[in-house]
Parts: C-alpha cells; sequence; structure tokens
C-alpha cells in the first residue's frame, strides 16, 4: 500500500450568480465555483503555481509553509492582507 502524502490545491469560487457550474481539475488542484473571471483567475494561479513547482524540481507535498508563501507571493496568490500578515 502506498503511504505517500498526496497535497491538493482548493480553489473556491462564491461569486457565481449565472447559474453555472464551474469546475476545474487538474496537476495538484480542484477549483469549484466562482464567476467566469474568478474561475479564470483561479485557474491561472494554480497553472502559475505548478509551473513554479517545476522550475524548483518539487512536488506540492514537498514544499514547507514558507516555499508555499514564497511561490504564492510570487505570483500574486496572496491578498494584500495576506502579504502583511506573512
Amino acid at each position: 500500500m502506498d503511504k505517500r502524502v498526496k497535497a491538493l490545491l482548493l480553489g473556491l469560487g462564491f461569486d457565481c450568480d449565472d447559474g453555472h457550474k464551474r469546475i476545474t481539475k487538474g496537476k495538484n488542484f480542484v477549483l469549484l465555483g466562482g464567476s467566469e473571471e474568478t474561475h479564470s483567475n483561479m485557474q491561472e494561479k494554480a497553472i502559475k503555481f505548478n509551473e513554479k513547482l517545476d522550475k524548483r524540481g518539487k512536488r506540492l507535498e514537498e514544499v514547507d509553509v514558507k516555499e508555499f508563501k514564497d511561490i504564492a507571493r510570487e505570483i500574486g496568490m496572496l491578498s494584500e492582507k495576506e502579504e502583511r500578515e506573512s
């Protein structure tokens, strides 16, 4: 039995008012909901996050909190408030 740890980026959008159910699955991520604009933004950030991981030669499971935040900061994934708090 494989007991390796798995990690996943989960994106949730709550601003959908057009009745569409948006779901996107990709390498290391699942994105649910959101308006067309929000969902597209989540897709862009998840793809960029994975590109940064690939450039570092790492998997999501291998990064610690500090490195996760560094990558999130590099791609504009953190809000201004989160930037100040980190």
